[in-house]
């Protein structure tokens, strides 16, 4: 596995990194999504501090991840459900 040096920049420090090279460009991706948010919030809410704009992208993160691993646990629990109808209907089938 080839692990490649980077340099990600948020809130106008740089962070060096040494990250597999398969995911270096979703590290850069999501580095310039926080610089993104950090300056939305700066713009937008009148966020004047570096750290209060970070913990505000932690938490809008944190939360659509947390939607996301809700919605995924959702549609297992649905998928597992119509999976279990099928099997009875099989099983109904066969007999």
């Amino acid at each position: 596995m080839e692990v490649r040096r980077i340099t990600i920049n948020i809130a106008g420090r740089v962070y060096p990194l040494n990250v597999p090279a398969a995911e270096e460009e979703t590290l850069r991706k999501v580095g310039k999504q926080i610089e993104n948010m950090i300056k939305d919030f700066e713009q937008n809410f009148d966020v004047r501090d570096k750290q209060d704009a970070l913990a505000m992208c932690a938490l809008k993160l944190g939360t659509n991840a947390e939607v996301v691993s809700m919605n995924y646990e959702k549609t297992i629990h649905s998928t597992n459900e119509r999976l279990a109808k099928i099997n009875q209907s099989l099983n109904e089938t066969g007999k």
